[in-house]
């Protein structure tokens, strides 16, 4: 595996109203802070592109739908793919690593990111799709 990344099996509670599904815990692997928490919307098979940030980590929960993650650390590439239906888990992507996703539905996906820092448009870098080898 690349060095920092971790994939960590959560929760599912059930209940006659409606499930709880965990996320993070302070005392989760993975926890190094909170800066923020977002929500990401992916449609099936749109692709968001190649991004690596300098400084923050995230752990990205992927409550509705499924998402394929592909990271990437200059060496080698690693697949996940994470959902509530099938593998509900947490993706730890720590700094360093270019990472892109994709909807893989059915439907749109929604993902939720919590990051160690707040969000700074300088702090992370982006590339195009095309810039590292992948089939999407």
């Amino acid at each position: 595996m690349i060095s920092g990344v971790a994939v960590s099996p959560l929760n599912i509670v059930g209940g006659p109203a409606g499930s709880v599904l965990h996320a993070l815990k302070k005392s989760s692997q993975g926890y190094a802070g909170f800066g923020e928490a977002y929500f990401s919307e992916i449609h099936q098979g749109a692709v968001k592109s190649w991004r690596r940030h300098k400084v923050a980590s995230l752990n990205l929960v992927v409550p509705v739908g499924a998402v394929r993650f592909v990271l990437h650390d200059e060496r080698k590439l690693e697949v996940y793919e994470i959902g509530r239906s099938a593998n509900y888990a947490r993706l730890t992507v720590p700094p360093g690593i270019w990472f892109a996703f994709q909807g893989m539905g059915p439907g749109s996906s929604l993902l939720l990111s919590i990051s160690t820092n707040e969000h700074d448009p300088n702090e992370a870098e982006t590339r195009e799709l095309s810039s590292i080898p992948y089939s999407w």
